[in-house]
């Protein structure tokens, strides 16, 4: 396999784990709050509208996310975004998928972490005079 194989199978790789991620937000979201327009959700996930509105259409596409006409909605165009049963199942094995790589990236970050205080430690220990 070459190397811009691996590359290009990396990139695609954090692509589809980043789509994921963002697929996870959105539906663990809206689930707390379907009546958010989506421009309010879009602000909650740091991203464009446009992202935004990339995004619920694919979950939309996929069955996992349905729009709802709601008189009693907050959003003045009257509508709501409700996961459907498929949709809570998903999120479901999403999330553990998502514990999972926060966890190991916790783990990575920590060993990280750890490695720069030994080097600190070390370079404080040279840096310090003695006075014997």
């Amino acid at each position: 396999m070459s190397l811009s194989v691996k590359v290009s199978s990396l990139v695609t790789s954090r692509q589809a784990k980043l789509q994921e991620d963002t697929y996870f937000r959105v539906m663990r979201i809206l689930q707390e709050n379907p009546d958010l327009t989506q421009r309010e959700l879009a602000e909650r996930l740091g991203i464009s509208v446009g992202g935004l509105n990339y995004c619920l259409k694919a979950l939309m596409d996929k069955g996992l996310v349905k729009m709802k006409n709601f008189a009693n909605s907050k959003n003045k165009f009257g509508y709501v975004y409700v996961l459907t049963p498929r949709g809570m199942v998903e999120k479901a094995a999403i999330t553990q998928g998502f514990l999972l790589r926060k966890m190991a990236e916790y783990d990575a970050l920590k060993a990280e972490i750890d490695a720069l205080k030994a080097e600190v430690a070390i370079s404080d220990e040279k840096e310090t005079p003695r006075y014997d």
